[in-house]
């Protein structure tokens, strides 16, 4: 069996599960946020009772992360919503904005954290050989560390609140091996743009993706999270990649709780296999309006701009922002360009984290950046009309996050362009799209 058939084997508590079998699945985990939340426990209470209690407060976690530095009334009432929800049920998980929380930095409570899928591993939720549902596509972003994690919709997510239990159709997998050594100027967000480019937004539709190759094994925990992020742009059921000695360090420095570490069999059955040479991978663009418009960023360097975005649960993580520090270190933004952390965490690493003994907060700061901003998905997701770095009607971009779709930023006139922080932060300096080997060489 791979991966992910052996995962869901044991969730199923079955010796042996193939391709196309339909199976009830024991949930690991179940996250949800201030989005989807309020319509997940409304059907719940509709389907289950006004009284009914969910099936283990001490598996569900709920993170606000979406709407939340904003004015907008309705956003904060959702957060209110999830909050009575957590009271109720007695959720040991709930990782607040606080009561006194008014969609400022300054009245942030002290258990917020940001992202979901990004504080998921951060707080130790994310644990190899488990089972994971959320109610957000990206959910799959947990797959970096050996587990199969998918998102779902409110219905699916109301009957595990009431059960803990999901019937899953048991996907084909389609392996990716990435070879070779990569080079200085890449990273994953390069890597999978290449791939979705290469297989199409509906190339991976209902089945899973494993990652596998020497270039995949020696990613860091982080990197390896931007590359499971972004499998449901391909269409991706789920991403997974086999736990190495960091994923496991990881995990093992922020819970205590058992896990068990699953790999694919040497002999299993895979839906195809699709082989990449690092090397021969160039920093990658997903231009207007797909993920899967595939260029390089040398072709564009007529593409000018207005603004860069370096953010998001795929480029808002401390490794996105060493690197787009490396490239603005010394230099001058030409653009409107915003710094977005995607966890508390990882606001104060910009501040902790030093390089040539500047932190890379200072190093933003004195390149005319805006930010650190508050910790969020703020413009990923478009947001109320005060959502930080929300795109206008005659916003060009060029950003870190997942989606390029029109209106995803805000506006539906806005141009968005998908590249790694490397590439966002060399274009930033030059105000039009620009391959980063020009500051990296």
């Amino acid at each position: 069996m791979t991966l992910t058939e052996k995962i869901l084997a044991r969730g199923a508590k079955k010796k042996e599960v193939r391709p196309g079998d339909n199976i009830w699945v024991e949930t690991d985990v179940l996250m949800t946020h201030d989005i989807c939340g309020p319509g997940a426990v409304n059907v719940f209470y509709e389907k289950f009772g006004s009284h009914a209690k969910v099936w283990d407060p001490e598996k569900l976690v709920i993170i606000p992360d979406h709407f939340v530095f904003t004015q907008d009334k309705k956003s904060q009432e959702n957060i209110a919503f999830v909050r009575r929800f957590a009271k109720e049920q007695k959720i040991k998980y709930f990782y607040d904005t606080g009561e006194n929380f008014r969609g400022t930095l300054e009245t942030l409570g002290e258990t917020y954290t940001g992202v979901c899928h990004i504080a998921l591993a951060q707080k130790g939720h994310n644990r190899p050989g488990e089972i994971l549902f959320g109610t957000d596509s990206h959910t799959c972003t947990s797959g970096a560390f050996g587990s199969f994690a998918t998102g779902i919709g409110d219905a699916d997510a109301a009957l595990i609140l009431g059960t803990g239990k999901l019937w899953v159709k048991v996907p084909p997998t389609m392996k990716f091996a990435v070879h070779g050594k990569l080079p200085p100027y890449l990273m994953a967000k390069d890597l999978i743009l290449k791939i979705i480019g290469t297989i199409g937004i509906g190339g991976a539709t209902y089945r899973a993706m494993e990652f596998t190759g020497e270039v995949v094994e020696s990613l860091s925990v982080e990197e390896k999270m931007t590359l499971c992020n972004m499998v449901i742009e391909a269409g991706g059921k789920n991403g997974v990649i086999p736990p190495t000695e960091n994923i496991l360090s990881y995990v093992r420095e922020r819970t205590s709780k058992p896990f068990e570490v699953v790999k694919s069999d040497p002999d299993a059955k895979y839906y195809s296999l699709h082989e990449f040479d690092a090397e021969k991978i160039e920093p990658s663009i997903a231009k207007p309006n797909s993920p899967d418009n595939y260029d390089v960023a040398r072709n564009l360097k007529d593409v000018s701009l207005n603004r860069a975005y370096i953010g998001s649960c795929t480029g808002g993580k401390i490794t996105d922002f060493k690197a787009a520090a490396k490239i603005l270190k010394g230099k001058q933004v030409k653009i409107e360009t915003f710094v977005v952390p995607a966890t508390k965490e990882i606001y104060d690493d910009l501040y902790r984290e030093k390089m040539d003994n500047k932190s890379l907060a200072a190093i933003f700061q004195e390149a005319g950046v805006k930010g650190p901003m508050p910790p969020g998905c703020q413009a990923c997701l478009g947001g109320p009309e005060d959502t930080i770095g929300r795109a206008t009607d005659a916003t060009v971009v060029i950003t870190t996050t997942n989606r390029n779709f029109v209106g995803r930023m805000g506006s539906k006139k806005a141009q968005i362009y998908l590249a790694s922080p490397y590439t966002v932060a060399a274009s930033a300096i030059t105000g039009h799209i620009t391959d980063p080997r020009e500051f990296l060489a």
